[in-house]
């Protein structure tokens, strides 16, 4: 299929043109619903470890805190790929380019399916062997093991779901990705105790009938959310006759989403191996820092979200060559970014205990807990501030460089400086450290990167594939 003639004045009949209005407003629709299906997530994964805390006990948090790494990787790949769809069909939008989009959304269908099988049954396959890897105590190792299983079955249907998220992303819809992630939530919610407990009719499944619960409850919103693409006669309807897989498509994408799979997927290992060295101080620990990660991804998910939308903002109007917007889109990613992040590590430094005790409630793992976020809870800003600039050059395609300050500060300042400090009489303290010092040179490294406007010519790549299409040169001062 030959994508038709640049056409500036095309006007497409979906999704929202981010190219043109005010960049605050325009932020603000774009991560609003994005935010508010995220906490949407989030208060199902926070909901689902407070019935798991307060019913089955410390053991089966620490199952749940073992496992969210070696799931996370498998997330971290479905992330990269979607990413890569998010940027070019920001920028062929931004650019009126309605063929190709049709063109990278049919495609990305189709390594989707192949992707998603692929990595949930090598989860399967590996869970056992991972988990020893990971030093779990034996106590809690049939708790995970059940519980990992059955979360990579349910990653099929999450990475679906990533990818319809991050195309209509693209097209400047989130609004309609947060009602199927309210449908899934409001089911896990109900779910869940029932599950858990055995209650009524539903069998006693302990552990693992969260993770059912969790399964039936994104199969369920992906379900929905296929069903109303289809009414709709969205872009987005699934239709597998128009699956294609164009080789230098899939180049594309996996060029520029390659280096995101590759930063997370090495970040979600880096995790995991700072979750294995948490492990070596007792379930104790374990509990805490799963307790505590609950409250880590609540506080970082506005920045993650913020991230998302200025990716999406960037690309859409460098796509339309209104480079000279990026800029004010920054400046506003920033203040929003930093005010909601720095609400939340108020109260995660100030109230720690309370904050805590909605998890669990053994006065050792509270300790613990607590000197984690007074360690921690201050590089909730600074991460907000690396997630606007990173978001600026993911959304220009220059994923690499992305890669590159992430592995930095996981590999070369956050692993070896907690091995070196676990040594001393820092202990459990000197990895908390660590992981501060290394959200601080992620963001130096993303910001000074920002600064240097050396982002503004990595949308060439992209436009090479689609030369033939575009009447007018890119060139950037």
């Amino acid at each position: 299929m030959k994508p038709e003639p640049f056409n500036k004045n095309m006007k497409l009949d979906f999704g929202s043109d981010m190219t043109i209005g005010s960049i605050p407003k325009l932020l603000l629709n774009l991560s609003i619903p994005m935010l508010i299906g995220n906490l949407f997530n989030i208060g199902q994964s926070v909901i689902n470890t407070i019935w798991v805390g307060n019913i089955l006990g410390p053991d089966a948090v620490g199952a749940t805190a073992v496992t969210f790494p070696l799931v996370f990787i498998l997330v971290a790949l479905a992330g990269g790929s979607t990413m890569a769809t998010t940027i070019l069909v920001s920028q062929f939008y931004g650019a009126k380019n309605n063929s190709m989009v049709e063109k990278v959304v049919n495609n990305s269908f189709t390594i989707t399916v192949f992707l998603s099988i692929l990595l949930s049954l090598l989860g399967i396959f590996l869970a056992d062997k991972l988990l020893r890897l990971m030093n779990t105590p034996e106590r809690i190792f049939l708790f995970a093991s059940g519980y990992l299983k059955l979360s990579f079955i349910s990653f099929i249907f999450m990475y679906f779901s990533f990818l319809i998220s991050s195309i209509l992303r693209g097209i400047g819809d989130t609004r309609t990705p947060l009602i199927f992630m309210a449908i899934a939530t409001v089911i896990n919610i109900i779910l869940d105790p029932l599950l858990i407990m055995g209650i009524g009719p539903f069998p006693k499944l302990g552990l693992n009938g969260a993770a059912i619960a969790s399964l039936i409850s994104v199969f369920t919103g992906f379900s929905i959310g296929i069903i109303y693409l289809h009414k709709k006669d969205h872009i987005l309807a699934i239709n597998p006759k128009k699956f294609i897989f164009d080789k230098d498509l899939t180049f594309l994408l996996f060029k520029i989403g390659l280096p995101t799979m590759v930063q997370q997927s090495l970040v979600s290992v880096g995790i995991t191996v700072i979750t294995s060295l948490v492990n070596t101080y007792g379930p104790g620990a374990i509990a805490a820092f799963g307790a505590a990660g609950r409250i880590d991804a609540l506080a970082l998910m506005p920045a993650m979200t913020m991230s998302m939308a200025i990716s999406a903002l960037t690309g859409q109007n460098i796509g339309a060559r209104k480079i000279e917007r990026v800029p004010e889109i920054f400046k506003w990613g920033i203040i929003i970014a930093v005010i909601i992040s720095g609400f939340i590590s108020f109260f995660a430094f100030f109230i720690p205990e309370t904050l805590l005790k909605l998890f669990v409630h053994e006065p050792d793992v509270i300790s613990i807990g607590v000197n984690y976020l007074k360690i921690i809870s201050p590089g909730y800003i600074i991460f907000s501030i690396m997630f606007v600039s990173n978001g600026v050059i993911n959304g220009a395609g220059n994923t690499f460089i992305t890669m590159i300050f992430s592995l930095l500060a996981v590999w070369g300042i956050r692993l070896p400086l907690a091995f070196i400090l676990t040594k001393t009489r820092l202990g459990i303290t000197g990895i908390w450290i660590a992981m501060l010092s290394g959200f601080i040179i992620v963001m130096i490294a993303s910001v000074l990167y920002y600064l240097s406007g050396r982002w503004k010519n990595s949308s060439n790549k992209i436009h090479a594939y689609s030369a033939d299409t575009v009447s007018e040169p890119e060139v950037y001062d």
